[in-house]
């Protein structure tokens, strides 16, 4: 069975979303040695075959990464190669393939693609769909990567109110950046 990864650029304040500018996503700045970042990151992108989004995240991905023919980091090759699925009633037309388009029930979807033989499912930004994954219980793993800011608000992973999944460390890694990465098992809640 597949591993439904989320993986989260997050602030030291739980921030996820990334409009306070606080998020660079091809590296740390011109002035700091991200290599190590960038082999973590491609590191992940080998142990992944399928990439799930929400539609607001696959929109702003497609009108960003296909045009990066500069990008040394190797994510914009992976992302257009990659199995795309997007979680969306509304979009008719992917226009970014190879591209599936999910129309629910999600339960039902994220189960036909764990039962696919295959590598980890990621899913990247997409606060929206991240947040019912979490609620619906359908998380494996969290891979955070928490960046050395504060912000002080928006969008957080796991906002007030919501139950929290219990999780246990596999992993954390400091970057030359400041960035440390915390990989966390989920696991299941009872009943």
């Amino acid at each position: 069975m597949r591993t439904l990864v989320v993986t989260e650029n997050i602030t030291l304040d739980g921030v996820i979303d990334a409009t306070g500018g606080w998020f660079d996503p091809v590296g740390a700045g011109p002035d700091v040695d991200a290599s190590d970042l960038i082999e973590a990151v491609a590191e992940h992108m080998r142990a992944a075959d399928a990439f799930l989004v929400g539609r607001v995240t696959f929109e702003q991905m497609r009108g960003y990464w296909p045009a990066r023919s500069e990008d040394t980091t190797g994510v914009s090759a992976y992302l257009d190669q990659v199995r795309k699925y997007v979680v969306s009633r509304s979009l008719t037309e992917a226009g970014w393939e190879p591209t599936t388009i999910l129309r629910g029930p999600l339960r039902d979807d994220i189960a036909a693609l764990k039962a696919e033989p295959g590598r980890d499912i990621v899913v990247t930004g997409s606060i929206d769909l991240v947040r019912q994954l979490v609620a619906e219980d359908l998380v494996d793993e969290y891979r955070l990567f928490v960046h050395p800011s504060v912000v002080g608000r928006g969008a957080r992973l796991f906002p007030d109110g919501v139950e929290r999944p219990r999780m246990r460390l596999l992993e954390s890694r400091a970057f030359r950046s400041g960035v440390v990465l915390l990989r966390y098992s989920a696991a299941r809640r009872p009943g």
